[in-house]
């Protein structure tokens, strides 16, 4: 299932086609190759001074149960209903200081995004779908993958092979799986020269 962004100037196919779906395939393994592409794409994001302030907990289904079954119980409950279907889950964290200043850095979680963001557009590229979370439990994460301190756990991420809609339950979650796409107009968000002024 598609549903590419209806926009009113092309972008890239990229951009475009990428979703958030919550069906994935269970059956749907990641190669090495993949994932070792995944993190190639977020460690070759940008960031300030090249600090590279992210860190990646990978946890594959099919080769990493232990780890994967760690990562699905830090998720929410209602993300635990569909996630556990997918191949990949990810921990996304962000460093807070400057590795060579040692000064506090306000960019990092903003950086990790960006590291997040090219691992995800990356999955696209390789057939595959990400979902990204902010459903889940930061204080059990830390704990139960030993992050260090002066990290913060920013998202968790899904990936996997895309199936049906129909595999969801009927209710809420499916409802949103078919549901149209839609953001709010350059307006809200866009402005030339100064707030208020819109695009």
């Amino acid at each position: 299932m598609n549903k590419p962004a209806q926009t009113s100037e092309s972008i890239h196919e990229l951009l475009a086609e990428r979703w958030s779906p919550r069906a994935f395939d269970p059956s749907a393994q990641i190669s090495s190759a993949q994932l070792i592409a995944l993190a190639e794409a977020a460690r070759w994001a940008p960031s300030c001074y090249g600090d590279e302030p992210w860190a990646f907990v990978l946890c594959n289904r099919h080769g990493d149960e232990p780890g994967f079954k760690r990562a699905l119980d830090c998720l929410a409950e209602p993300n635990q209903a569909w996630a556990g279907n997918s191949s990949l889950l990810i921990l996304v964290a962000a460093k807070q200081v400057f590795r060579t200043k040692d000064n506090p850095n306000r960019h990092g979680d903003y950086d990790a995004g960006a590291a997040a963001i090219s691992l995800v557009l990356q999955a696209e590229a390789l057939g595959l779908r990400a979902h990204q979370m902010g459903g889940f439990d930061q204080n059990k994460a830390r704990i139960d993958f030993a992050v260090p301190d002066g990290y913060n756990c920013i998202a968790m991420i899904a990936v996997g092979k895309q199936a049906s809609p129909e595999t969801l339950p009927k209710g809420p979650m499916l409802d949103m799986e078919k549901g149209e796409r839609k953001r709010l107009a350059f307006s809200e968000n866009f402005f030339v020269g100064k707030w208020g002024t819109s695009l």
